[in-house]
């Protein structure tokens, strides 16, 4: 049995309709980790969805309470054919935001796959549930035509991603010598094109903050007393404005990235960002001049405000509000010091007149910036396995523009670390009516058992 006879089994996968029949098992799991009422659906994916299948492959799975004492628990899987063969660390997040139930459009609904030509609707198909039964189904694939896989595979299960992965920290670092592996092989994230593979070896990093100020107690009438009290709202739009400038660009010193260097540039050099259909048309007049739209997204930082709220938006009153405020988020990356991300606001808010403005950091929504360099041996091996298996070169990008808890496995375990995402921009991650395509599903079957076959006959460690 060959390669080939590999890759045919994995398109014969897809093309049965097994994957979609999964993967409607799998989205008809309501694992919302935002909703407290889902706690034991989040256990419930981990158990019954997840071990009964790894367990048939040969791992030994044992499920775990969350060591911080709030948010979902964790599934470690091993199989170890050899102590002396390369190890392979997966990752995957069994949970889902929000479901949204009444947003979808007529037609559909959020835990319910529901197939509609090429495309595959529910929620957590795309994010993350196909993406990781893909990983599982190759895994399969291989044993099944070749009978061993030819290393040995970790994988980490985690059910609170979309809530910032409490717990994920401190289970690395309290099984960091069972979870010691040659590198972590993940999937995540969009495809930067729908139509050729994407890998990626980091993320951005994203803090996440409140700005609010409190005047009073109470609102107030705007006939009576406009002119004679200080309105918050106003206030905080300033201090808002005075981060960046009027088309985006940063004004804290301290939050402009000194990484942007040459070889980053060059990696990033001809990446399509927006170029998709169906996908927003970028600005040219937004963000830091003279970059180009690559090098905004995947290496410089961004500051977006999320929300605002003063008064109530839904009923506006003839009164000045006692008070105001804003949801923002930094997105950064390597080369930012993220100790002084929220204490370089303070001295520029301070410096500009704004004592007032409150700094509130969230719980939620953090995660530390990380980066693999392009030419590290790891990286050149999966770019030619994908390239041999689908002909086309993948788009490499030294790290997503998003944010992953990739930081658990590059600094905690300290290992190079590469994404393959199945999803793509355009996916509705995160929205109402997310969705997959089917050609991106089939041929990242192919893609992820080609590469398993070849870690099992060569990897770079052994070249």
């Amino acid at each position: 049995m060959s390669r080939n006879d590999a890759l045919t089994q994995a398109a014969t996968y897809f093309d049965s309709g097994t994957l979609q029949s999964e993967l409607a098992h799998l989205v008809r799991y309501r694992s919302e980790s935002q909703n407290p009422a889902q706690a034991k659906v989040l256990e419930s994916y981990l158990e019954t969805a997840m071990r009964p299948r790894l367990e048939a492959m040969g791992f030994i799975c044992t499920l775990y309470e969350n060591p911080t004492g709030h948010g979902g628990p964790f599934l470690i899987a091993l199989r170890i054919e050899d102590a002396t063969l390369p190890t392979v660390l997966s990752y995957g997040h069994g949970d889902v935001v929000l479901g949204q139930d009444d947003q979808w459009r007529s037609g559909l609904e959020p835990f319910t796959l529901t197939e509609e030509g090429d495309v595959l609707y529910g929620r957590g198909a795309a994010d993350n549930k196909v993406q990781h039964l893909i990983n599982i189904a190759a895994l399969e694939t291989v044993l099944a035509v070749r009978g061993t896989l030819g290393f040995n595979v970790k994988i980490v299960f985690e059910t609170g991603e979309e809530i910032g992965s409490p717990g994920l920290a401190e289970m690395m670092q309290q099984h960091r010598e069972t979870l010691s592996a040659d590198v972590l092989i993940a999937s995540d994230g969009p495809r930067l094109s729908a139509d050729v593979p994407t890998m990626f070896m980091g993320s951005r990093g994203g803090v996440s903050f409140d700005l609010a100020i409190t005047l009073r107690e109470g609102a107030h009438h705007s006939g009576n007393w406009g002119g004679l009290l200080a309105d918050p709202a106003m206030i905080l739009c300033h201090a808002l404005a005075s981060i960046t400038d009027a088309r985006g660009q940063l004004l804290i010193p301290e939050w402009r990235p000194t990484s942007l260097t040459p070889a980053v540039r060059e990696a990033l050099r001809g990446l399509p960002v927006g170029a998709a259909k169906g996908q927003p048309q970028v600005n040219t007049d937004w963000g830091e001049a003279g970059l180009t739209p690559a090098e905004r997204a995947y290496g410089w930082n961004s500051f977006a405000i999320l929300a605002m709220k003063s008064g109530t938006p839904e009923a506006p009153l003839n009164a000045i509000s006692d008070s105001a405020r804003a949801s923002c988020q930094l997105r950064y990356v390597v080369g930012t010091d993220a100790q002084e991300i929220l204490p370089a606001l303070r001295r520029h808010l301070d410096a500009h007149g704004f004592e007032k403005v409150r700094i509130e950091a969230t719980e939620t929504g953090i995660f530390a910036a990380t980066r693999l360099d392009p030419d590290h041996p790891w990286v050149g091996y999966v770019k030619a396995s994908i390239t041999q298996t689908t002909g086309k070169a993948p788009h490499v990008l030294p790290n997503l523009a998003g944010s992953l808890p990739n930081d658990c496995f590059a600094d905690i375990l300290g290992l190079p670390t590469i994404w393959i995402p199945h999803s793509y921009l355009g996916c509705n991650q995160h929205a109402p009516n997310e969705h997959v395509l089917k050609p991106v599903c089939r041929e990242a079957m192919q893609v992820m058992t080609g590469l398993f076959w070849d870690i099992g006959e060569r990897t770079p460690a052994r070249s």
